[in-house]
């Protein structure tokens, strides 16, 4: 008798036979069909075009985000860059097995299926997260219909096909609704609570997990009391699955639904803008931008010029030494206000640079061999082919040093040093190392660049001034951590510690080195400059660690009189410098390179003292030397005049009397020498110092040689001891017209050591002296021909 199991086992195989094609055929066809739909209909992957860009400061905070084609604010988001604490309440209160399904869940589907049938009515809908990122890349209005799920469904197999799955979770992170424009949890965590999504506690984890199941209605900003509720529903949920402990869920249901109002994150906005607009294609650009330094100076910079005239603007720029990375960028006082035009960046707006590249001429001149930092210059009326600088005060100085005309920023020692450097080489060595210089179109670099006579900007100069700081390296200030370290060599290292040590030596303004215990607070060198007319206002100024620039003006250029550097721009360079983060080694002095060393040398020749005799050294003082290099004080250009330099000649031996090469009697001759002053700065110095120059009177019976002294202008108009007084009933102050009788040339007229005007040879000068006290008038001609008068005018 056949066995049945084996008869039944036959049937089967007959029945398997039959019925094989037809599977194989039909899984084949389905394939087939799948693959053109997949074809016909691809899956509605998004692109860069339509995501929106955020700029992010160093520590991911974001400065400020730009919405896409639709007004919609969203960050982009991956499973790496939010909390694991957010992750395990989605994928556990959504979808459980997202790691494990094919994009569709059949035991969710006839779950959701048996609540429909036996309620009437959809409960649950069974979607799976990949479902859900189908809809939201395909919003067709189906509603929560069969025909709906069903293309949610073949869409969500689609991406499963197409994507990963942590690709697929991104594309949730990203794109999920979360109310009003808001898409992805990296948008919600910042505009609802001020945090980045990577730093999620439980309870707030688990309300941006439920969120998007009803955006509208859970808003916690707008239903605090409802998004409570639905948070507490997945805290539940995690403690029943086991997932959060209950005394972790506990703890998180007590913490309150606090949900701040949406505000568009607004930091560093202007530069957001501008690494945008570098990088049109990129969705999440990071800065260098340490953003709770962004946040103080913003609020120092509003506060500080609140008080300032209409239409007035600022710029702040904070660079760290070591890397260029800059750490704070304030474009504007206040973005987007229309009256002070904020939406101009003033950060690289070409500008007049004022007095802020004189430390670059000095520390040139000073690997140049022309100087030291105590060498003797004139600062007195000059002429250099027809261009007469004056000073910022309007007046003059006479002799000063190298380092003190630097920190006083007196601008003819400036011109007098640009003009034996050459401005086309200083400018060119500028451009070599950063800073590009505007001038007007057809113009050659010119002396007057010196003194703010061209174009820069504040980024360039900080750039440039962080080679103080640098052993002489200046560099392109990096906005993002992946720009390139741009740099190229300025000055020395030793000019650059030289220059550097003169600007760090001069007291804050309205104080003195030692008022104050400097112990613990940050050596700053610092420069200030103002432009012609007011226009604007500049104080740069650095650390060991940063560079500190701040620019202050009006953007569309017009005059802000009363505004200039040391008063409008300085005190915020050094709140900010205050406001940095502390190094040791900004307190402390910065050892001089080997090639630098401080000797003691002797004016009016400005050599080592060492080398001369004590009849020559008129005036000690110390000075930095670089490399061995101790040039003597700069020759004056005019050759009439009797220049700094040892003036050597020969005198009667018994009468100590100065002989020329041509006298009718026989001396006993004997050779000596006097150390002479620049001819300028005569009328700036004391009886004393002048009569030490002079070479003793000429013998009676010598030709003369031509080195009597030059004072040989008389003032018509004014003599000596004068008191001057106001008619009776006057309202003026007393007129008089003077002249200067002794030169054809120029003639420089000065108060009180202010320029007051000029005349030429027997020209008459017409001046109202209204000013009670005592003055002095000082008559300054070419040739180095000069005279002063002392009087006063009545009270």
């Amino acid at each position: 008798m056949a066995d049945p199991r084996v008869n039944r086992r036959s049937r089967t195989g007959q029945v398997w036979q039959r019925v094989a094609p037809w599977l194989r055929w039909g899984t084949a066809a389905v394939l087939l069909i799948l693959l053109l739909l997949d074809l016909a209909f691809p899956p509605q992957l998004p692109t860069r075009a339509d995501t929106s860009v955020v700029v992010v400061a160093r520590d991911g905070t974001p400065l400020r985000a730009f919405a896409d084609a639709d007004g919609v604010w969203r960050h982009p988001a991956t499973p790496d860059t939010v909390s694991p604490l957010y992750l395990q309440a989605l994928l556990g209160y959504e979808d459980r097995w997202f790691r494990r399904h094919p994009g569709i869940n059949p035991w969710a589907l006839m779950r959701a299926g048996g609540q429909w049938m036996r309620g009437g009515r959809i409960v649950s809908g069974g979607s799976t997260l990949t479902m859900q990122v189908a809809r939201i890349l395909d919003p067709v209005p189906r509603g929560r219909t069969v025909g709906g799920k069903l293309v949610q469904m073949l869409r969500a197999v689609q991406l499963e096909v197409h994507l990963s799955k942590d690709e697929i979770l991104a594309l949730y992170l990203t794109r999920a609704p979360f109310g009003g424009t808001i898409e992805g949890v990296e948008a919600a965590s910042w505009a609802y609570l001020g945090k980045p999504a990577a730093q999620l506690s439980h309870a707030e984890a688990a309300l941006l997990a439920v969120l998007p199941q009803a955006p509208s209605r859970l808003r916690p900003d707008r239903e605090p009391e409802a998004a409570r509720a639905a948070r507490d529903k997945v805290l539940a949920r995690m403690a029943t699955l086991g997932v959060w402990s209950r005394a972790e869920v506990d703890d998180a249901k007590v913490e309150a639904v606090v949900a701040r109002s949406l505000r568009q994150p607004m930091h560093a906005a202007l530069l957001a803008q501008r690494l945008r607009e570098a990088a049109p294609r990129q969705a999440h650009i990071v800065s260098t931008i340490d953003i709770g330094l962004q946040r103080v100076l913003e609020q120092r910079v509003s506060s500080y010029f609140s008080q300032l005239p209409e239409r007035t603007s600022a710029a702040l720029l904070v660079v760290d030494n070591r890397t260029l990375e800059a750490q704070a960028y304030v474009g504007s006082v206040a973005f987007g206000e229309r009256a002070r035009l904020g939406h101009v960046d003033m950060v690289r707006a070409w500008r007049s640079p004022g007095s802020t590249l004189k430390p670059f001429l000095y520390g040139m001149a000073l690997d140049d061999g022309l100087i030291h930092s105590g060498s003797l210059m004139s600062d007195a009326p000059q002429s250099f082919d027809g261009y007469r600088p004056g000073n910022f005060d309007a007046a003059f100085n006479g002799p000063v040093a190298a380092d003190d005309a630097l920190r006083l920023s007196l601008n003819v020692p400036a011109v007098d040093l640009l003009d034996r450097v050459g401005p086309a080489r200083f400018a060119a060595r500028l451009e070599n190392a950063g800073v590009t210089l505007r001038f007007p179109r057809g113009a050659a670099p010119n002396l007057s660049l010196i003194l703010g006579g061209t174009g820069a900007t504040l980024e360039q100069l900080v750039g440039a001034h962080a080679a103080l700081h640098r052993d002489g390296i200046a560099g392109r200030v990096r906005l993002t951590p992946e720009a390139p370290l741009v740099e190229r060599r300025l000055m020395s290292p030793g000019a650059a510690w030289i220059v550097r040590e003169i600007l760090e030596s001069n007291p804050r303004p309205g104080e003195r080195i030692e008022t104050f215990d400097t112990g613990s607070r940050p050596r700053v060198s610092w420069k200030t400059g103002t432009s012609y007319g007011y226009r604007d206002a500049w104080a740069i100024g650095g650390t060991h660690r940063y560079t500190v620039g701040v620019w202050v003006g009006r953007p569309d250029g017009t005059p802000l009189p009363g505004q200039y550097g040391a008063v409008t721009a300085l005190p915020l360079l050094f709140e900010t410098v205050d406001s940095l983060p502390r190094d040791r080694a900004d307190a402390v002095r910065t050892p001089p390179p080997r090639n630098v060393r401080e000797i003691e040398i002797c004016w009016p020749l400005g050599t080592a003292a060492d080398t001369q005799s004590a009849a020559l050294c008129q005036r000690r003082r110390d000075a930095w030397t670089l490399d061995g290099n101790v040039p003597p004080t700069l020759p004056e250009r005019d050759a009439s005049r009797w220049g700094a330099g040892v003036v050597r000649f020969d005198v009667d031996a018994s009468s100590g009397l100065r002989l020329s090469a041509e006298c009718s009697a026989t001396h006993v001759r004997r050779s000596a020498e006097v150390a002479r002053w620049p001819a300028l700065v005569a009328p700036w110095l004391p009886a004393t110092a002048r009569q030490a120059s002079r070479p003793p009177a000429l013998s009676p019976d010598c030709a003369p040689d031509g080195r009597d002294a030059s004072e040989a202008l008389h003032i018509e108009g004014l003599t000596p001891g004068t008191l001057l007084a106001r008619p009776p009933n006057s309202t003026h102050g007393v007129r008089l017209l003077l002249r200067a009788l002794g030169s054809e040339g120029r003639v420089q007229w000065l108060l009180d050591g202010r320029w007051i005007g000029e005349t030429r040879g027997t020209q008459w000068l017409r001046h109202e002296f209204d000013t009670p006290g005592a003055h002095t008038l000082t008559a300054l001609a070419d040739d180095g021909a000069w005279r002063t008068v002392a009087f006063r005018v009545a009270e």
